[in-house]
């Protein structure tokens, strides 16, 4: 299913969409640099020239194994021509295209790959194409930091199903009420804290007022890959019967251990 989404470009909206994992731009709002109340026509226009189509058809031969070169021959062989005309949809119909799409409806348009869309771009505006080369670029870095983001969030949860199984075999006395279970599971919760952050939950929140979300949500990639290990670590201490003091000054020395390893910063203090 194709996702999409929009860029701001010296003031012109250009939508993008994303099928399969891959990136297109829409061109007929490119177009409108160009010719606000007729873009398709503005790339219509583009389409029949040659060289244009010489581009396509060599992308496509490139890149798409439906591509249809017999039908594409005497295309190219006609275009530039007084009499030549060719349009976004049947360039699709003809050729089987997957470096240009057109979708339907009232927010319909002409899509593009990136490398076609940047060549239009460039056949519309040199500057307007160096824009929206940067703010592309400015796109995919802002995906990059949210799914690092997402990555991390993650990491720190991948092992909850273990460590919260491990709680209720161990800790959880049968029959024991929702209430009761949420507190045993914040305690086990602020093991870790402590053991990593030297503060309970609620401790980092007073001390915190002014930030949103929680302690782990401002933690280093580091600090959470130690959290993620603690987290089963936590799990078999727990299945080993080990006390929950004990295991707060185990997890502390872990935690010191590994984020020595993995940051050059200095350790946490032991626990004393």
């Amino acid at each position: 299913m194709a996702k999409k989404s929009e860029i701001i470009v010296k003031n012109v909206s250009i939508r993008t969409m994303k099928v399969n994992g891959t990136d297109y731009l829409c061109i007929t709002d490119i177009a409108k640099q160009k010719n606000i109340a007729e873009p398709k026509d503005v790339v219509k226009n583009w389409m029949r020239q040659k060289n244009t189509l010489e581009y396509l058809g060599l992308w496509e031969r490139l890149h798409n194994p439906a591509f249809k070169g017999v039908e594409f021959d005497p295309l190219l062989a006609e275009a530039g021509s007084n009499s030549f005309t060719m349009s976004p949809s049947r360039w699709v119909e003809l050729t089987s295209s997957i470096g240009i799409i057109t979708t339907t409806g009232r927010n319909g348009g002409t899509y593009a790959i990136t490398d076609i869309a940047f060549k239009f771009a460039n056949w519309v505006s040199v500057e307007f194409e160096l824009y929206l080369v940067m703010e592309f670029q400015r796109l995919k870095a802002k995906e990059q930091e949210l799914l690092g983001w997402t990555a991390k969030r993650e990491l720190s949860k991948i092992n909850y199903r273990i460590h919260t199984d491990a709680i209720k075999s161990n800790l959880i006395p049968v029959e024991v009420t929702k209430a009761q279970a949420s507190i045993i599971y914040a305690e086990e919760a602020d093991v870790l804290n402590v053991a990593m952050f030297g503060m309970t939950a609620k401790q980092w929140r007073e001390a915190n007022p002014e930030l949103k979300g929680n302690i782990r949500d401002y933690a280093t990639i580091n600090e959470l890959i130690c959290l993620s290990n603690m987290e089963n670590i936590n799990a078999v201490l727990i299945n080993d019967g080990i006390s929950q003091g004990e295991r707060l000054v185990k997890l502390n020395q872990i935690a010191i251990q590994q984020m020595k390893v993995l940051n050059d910063n200095e350790g946490r203090k032991l626990l004393k």
